[in-house]
Formats: structure tokens, sequence, C-alpha cells
């Protein structure tokens, strides 16, 4: 399948509609610097080639946006890659008013970041730190917070809690074992979730309403 091709099947899996010319060569730009990356660094998995990239990871991502269309201003956490980040860039670059904060810690990805950010222009606004510090300092309006295999559920609740208490709300993608994470999750917080079955995979995109902390915690069953 030509790129071309490969992209507009990931867009269709995510449940978006079919995307402007500028939007899909953002995209096109952005594999492309991933790929180039990924023979001197570890992005995605070893094995993924260019097909898998698009089906597993892109398609993935977008689907955020036909989970939440009206969110136009992100922060995704642990960005790593680019997944979801800047594939919501890349979809809302031209959309009015959005922004899309990637916070990443490793050095070696923020300057992948940084370079897809460039190639692809995405307009994503790239932050260097600690998850913990950088939402501790937040003040630019946001709709919607993400990650993407970052973090156990429980951790995920404890950083973004302080801003989903501010009305945001997050967007978690998790597997199978998220019944497992839930329950650990709920002896130390107080959840309102929904769960949006994933339209790539098995697993579950998690959208997080309220988190309020248990005190004292409950025990472990």
């Amino acid at each position: 399948m030509t790129v071309a091709a490969l992209r507009n099947a990931a867009i269709a899996a995510a449940g978006l509609p079919p995307v402007s010319r500028e939007t899909g060569e953002r995209l096109d730009r952005f594999i492309a610097t991933l790929s180039e990356w990924q023979t001197r660094q570890s992005l995605v998995s070893r094995t993924a080639d260019t097909a898998e990239i698009w089906t597993r990871h892109v398609a993935d991502s977008a689907q955020l946006l036909a989970v939440a269309p009206a969110a136009t201003r992100w922060l995704d956490l642990g960005s790593g890659g680019g997944f979801p980040g800047l594939v919501l860039a890349a979809l809302l670059a031209d959309r009015p008013g959005a922004a899309v904060h990637l916070v990443e810690s490793n050095q070696r990805k923020i300057a992948f970041l940084r370079a897809a950010n460039r190639a692809a222009g995405a307009h994503a606004i790239v932050h260097a730190g600690r998850i913990e510090d950088v939402i501790a300092d937040w003040s630019e309006p946001i709709d919607a917070v993400s990650a993407r295999a970052l973090a156990p559920f429980e951790t995920l609740c404890g950083w973004v809690q302080p801003l989903v208490s501010r009305g945001i709300r997050a967007y978690f993608h998790k597997g199978e074992e998220f019944a497992r994470e839930k329950h650990e999750a709920s002896l130390r917080w107080t959840l309102d979730l929904v769960e949006h079955p994933s339209r790539i995979g098995s697993g579950v995109i998690v959208e997080v309403l309220a988190i309020e902390r248990r005190d004292p915690p409950r025990v472990l069953p």
C-alpha cells in the first residue's frame, strides 16, 4: 500500500472523516521523521514496520478526536515517540484556537519531538521536564489531557487530579489489564469514569471526569 492509502485507512479506522491534503502531508512528514529517527533510537517497537505504525499507532492516537471531538487544546503526558500528541497536533493544526502541549523528560526523545514537530509543521509546544513538575506549574488553558502506554492507572490519576479538579477531562489509552488497574486505583481514589471501547485492538479509552482522594485509602481485599 502507498503512504496515502495507509494514512487514509488509519484515519478511517479511527472513526474520523477524510483529512485535508495539508493535514495528510503533516502526518506523512511526521511518520517519515519517526522512521528516520527509529534507526538511531527506539521510539516504537523495533519490529514495527511503516504499515504497523500507521495501523497501530497513528490510528490509535487519532481516535481520541472521535471520542472527544470538541477538545482542541490538549496536554499530552510522556509524549515519547509522538503518540498521541504529535498526531493530535497534526490533525488540529488548522483548527482556530487549537494547541497541543507535549511533556517529555527524556532528552533524546525531546530532541526527536522537536525535530518531528518542525518537519511536520504541526505547531505543537514541547515542554521538557518531569510530569509532576509541569502539572504543578500549569496555567495554560486546555480542554483535555492524554497519555498512552505511559504508567499504571493509579499513577496517572495522581498526576492529573489537579487538572481534573479544574474541570479538565483526561483520556488514557488502556489495554486488557485495565480492570485490574481500575480496581487498584479505586482503593486510593474515588473515580467517575467512562470507558470507550477502542476502535483499534481490544483496549479502552478511559475518560476521567472526576478524581477525589480517599482518606483513608481502602484496604486491598
